[in-house]
């Protein structure tokens, strides 16, 4: 066990209000499931437990939860795998990722795995909430608001997590379907790196992190790449824009 996971405070000492979820938490160390469980239901959430991959998968599939805590590191079946099938399967619940490795590369495995956001151990009880409240809003915001955004050839259709340009269908990851979202919302006005990581990352990453410039290049590799048109714009010192024709 990676000494104290997070330090747990009494539903007394939580300042803000906690909206009701159904929640499946995945986490294989005793301790830290019962901490979890405890402080969730004492907030008048509804858990759901899995300790493995198989069982969590079992749950993920047959149930509709309004998020998913992910443990990495659980037997049978890692968090990973679980994620990649949870997209697989066309499920876009909510996914928020625990682990202890916190570099670039594992954040970027986790993400590309089909995480929404990652939260590398130890961690605050609270932090946990404010991310599972920021998860959950950004994707009833996302039920309840436009099915499809369009720029010029680039059409996302939101119900179906599906980018195409130009008539081809284009493969990308949660993370990058998210990222490209939000750069689509918020077309032609420089976004910076600040700002992406605050509202597609949740403002978890160390602000120093290149972790935004390497999931740009793998959007720009799929969308602008083999298109005379480039969408996506770098402004030097600044951060990100993407440019409509209209």
């Amino acid at each position: 066990m990676f000494g104290l996971i997070f330090r747990f405070k009494q539903k007394t000492e939580i300042s803000f209000e906690s909206k009701f979820m159904k929640l499946l938490v995945v986490e294989d160390e005793p301790k830290v499931a019962s901490f979890l469980k405890q402080g969730l239901e004492e907030l008048n959430n509804e858990i759901s437990m899995a300790d493995d991959g198989v069982i969590a998968l079992k749950l993920a599939l047959e149930n509709n939860f309004d998020a998913i805590i992910l443990d990495v590191m659980i037997p049978h079946v890692n968090g990973l795998e679980v994620a990649k099938e949870i997209r697989n399967k066309g499920k876009n619940t909510p996914i928020l990722m625990l682990t202890a490795l916190g570099s670039t590369d594992e954040k970027v495995l986790g993400l590309d795995a089909g995480a929404d956001d990652y939260l590398v151990k130890p961690f605050e009880f609270k932090e946990l909430l404010a991310r599972l409240r920021a998860l959950t809003k950004r994707h009833s915001d996302i039920n309840n608001g436009q099915k499809i955004l369009i720029l010029n050839d680039l059409e996302l259709d939101l119900n179906q997590r599906v980018a195409r340009r130009g008539g081809l269908t284009i493969d990308l990851t949660s993370k990058e379907f998210s990222l490209l979202e939000y750069l689509i919302r918020n077309k032609n006005r420089v976004i910076t790196r600040t700002e992406i990581l605050e509202k597609v990352w949740d403002s978890g990453f160390d602000t120093t992190t290149n972790v935004i410039d390497v999931y740009i290049n793998f959007i720009r590799k799929k969308i602008d790449k083999d298109f005379p048109n480039k969408i996506i714009h770098t402004v030097v010192g600044m951060g990100y824009i993407v440019k409509s024709d209209s």
